[in-house]
């Protein structure tokens, strides 16, 4: 397996289980266990979404440490019980259940933590900056906020942290009402990284730099999902993920025909993210 050196800037993929993917992406014969093996050691980070859908239990986590490289990192994204449905208020057993599922057992490959808002979510200046003051900002912080888990977390939570480490998140918000000076503003004042997503129009795109890192996510240059990015367009991003002057996470979302993993692989080779081992 090959090492990761230090980059400041991770790229990858949101996921890497999609059966449209063997035999494009992933060798033709390759186990399903052995996928993220293979995708870590071509691409130096990947976006968790299944913690936005449900819960992951410690021994996932463990699992996914154990499979990818030193110098990896994973970012997650936060459950969507969180942003969907209690739309970010009432949320401190949900917070704590989060941080007692597992996800401290990613240790030293612990990434940012990313809240997707839906289209639906209205700005409220009030709501968003009281769920920022609740967010841990360290691993060991994380894991005192982990001890309120509920009763639902018997005997399936960790509680304890490898290594303390600083927590970054980031927000990526959908509704034409966040397009505020006022929004970025807070999000600044608590370093809260404003995500840069690509959705092909649908959705508003940011370019603000609101804390010590940048995250975008390219959903697709001209279909949601589906479309793919030409050189061009990758030599575009890369001139502009450049310019932000700071450590910035990439993630395809474009999955759909398959063009994310190869898509980031490309960026990844103009951004200078090589690794003696990894395949051409």
């Amino acid at each position: 397996m090959i090492s990761w050196p230090d980059s400041p800037y991770r790229v990858g993929i949101s996921g890497w289980r999609y059966p449209p993917w063997r035999k494009v992406y992933y060798p033709d014969g390759l186990p399903q266990r052995a996928e993220l093996e293979y995708a870590s050691n071509r691409l130096n980070s990947i976006e968790l979404n299944g913690s936005f859908y449900a819960l992951q239990r410690p021994t996932s986590y463990q699992r996914w440490y154990d499979e990818t490289p030193d110098g990896f990192v994973f970012s997650m994204k936060g459950p969507r019980f969180i942003t969907h449905m209690k739309r970010l208020a009432d949320v401190e057993a949900p917070l704590a259940n989060f941080f007692a599922s597992g996800v401290l057992a990613l240790g030293n490959k612990f990434g940012p933590v990313l809240w997707q808002l839906p289209p639906n979510f209205q700005y409220d200046a009030d709501r968003c900056a009281a769920f920022f003051d609740q967010l841990p900002r360290t691993t060991a912080e994380a894991a005192e906020v982990a001890k309120a888990h509920d009763e639902r977390m018997e005997g399936r939570a960790l509680l304890e942290c490898k290594v303390d480490l600083p927590i970054r998140y980031a927000i990526e918000v959908r509704h034409a009402s966040f397009a505020t000076k006022e929004f970025i503003a807070l999000a600044r004042a608590h370093e809260i990284a404003v995500v840069c997503a690509d959705t092909a129009g649908k959705w508003p795109m940011f370019g603000d730099v609101t804390a010590d890192f940048a995250y975008a996510r390219l959903h697709g240059a001209d279909e949601l999902y589906v479309s793919g990015y030409d050189d061009k367009a990758l030599a575009r991003w890369a001139r502009k993920i450049r310019a932000w002057k700071t450590d910035t996470y990439i993630y395809f979302d474009n999955d759909v025909k398959v063009h994310a993993p190869f898509n980031a692989e490309s960026l990844a080779k103009r951004l200078g993210v090589t690794s003696a081992g990894a395949e051409a």
